[in-house]
């Protein structure tokens, strides 16, 4: 998967960033941050999904949320990564994000939870770092798919987990994450990741393919 962050000029890439900055709850504190990936939810291929024997076309819904509720700044700043993904993944002949008749609804929510402040966080997903000492925050992403196929009323709904970790000052880094060269360049490899995840779970379902 290719970086799109060429594409934007500079006072275009400062603005995103402030807006990735408000999806991770860490880039609020003040002071020198290291922002990780959690390795435990990798990216996943095409190559690994199920290949589809008569893909159909479908439309894409993306939205991103903070503690369930919407946020459309995310949302703006993270819909293209998302699309490319779903296009990426080679599941549909064809993915529009503007109305569409009569074909499939693909609905995609990214749902930033924090957890460090959470007492019930350590149960949030097997594998992913957690209890970080020192001055450390810890965000969870729940990336939930719901497919509909055209004229069917019970959806297919996939879920896939997600963390960034942010460190403060000196710091230890955790055990299990990939250091990310910017805030922005962290929020966009996790979705790239829990998407991807979803995706491959969705092409393994029976009622999807």
């Amino acid at each position: 998967m290719q970086n799109n962050n060429s594409r934007f000029g500079g006072g275009a890439l400062v603005r995103r960033i402030v807006m990735a900055s408000a999806l991770v709850g860490a880039a609020l504190l003040t002071g020198c941050a290291s922002t990780y990936v959690d390795t435990a939810t990798k990216l996943v291929p095409a190559s690994e999904m199920k290949k589809v024997a008569d893909p159909k076309p479908v439309q894409l819904v993306f939205e991103f949320q903070t503690k369930g509720a919407p946020n459309p700044r995310a949302t703006m700043l993270l819909k293209d990564t998302v699309a490319k993904e779903v296009v990426d993944a080679g599941l549909f002949s064809k993915v529009a994000t503007d109305p569409t008749p009569n074909v499939s609804m693909l609905n995609v929510t990214l749902n930033n939870v924090p957890l460090t402040d959470n007492p019930g966080a350590k149960g949030f997903v097997t594998g992913l770092t957690f209890g970080l000492a020192g001055s450390a925050v810890t965000d969870g992403y729940i990336c939930t798919v719901s497919y509909l196929p055209a004229g069917q009323a019970t959806p297919i709904v996939k879920t896939a987990r997600h963390a960034i970790h942010t460190t403060m000052g000196n710091a230890n880094p955790p055990a299990g994450v990939q250091k990310a060269a910017s805030m922005l360049d962290a929020v966009q490899q996790m979705t790239r990741d829990v998407v991807s995840n979803a995706l491959k779970d969705l092409s393994y379902d029976t009622a999807f393919n």
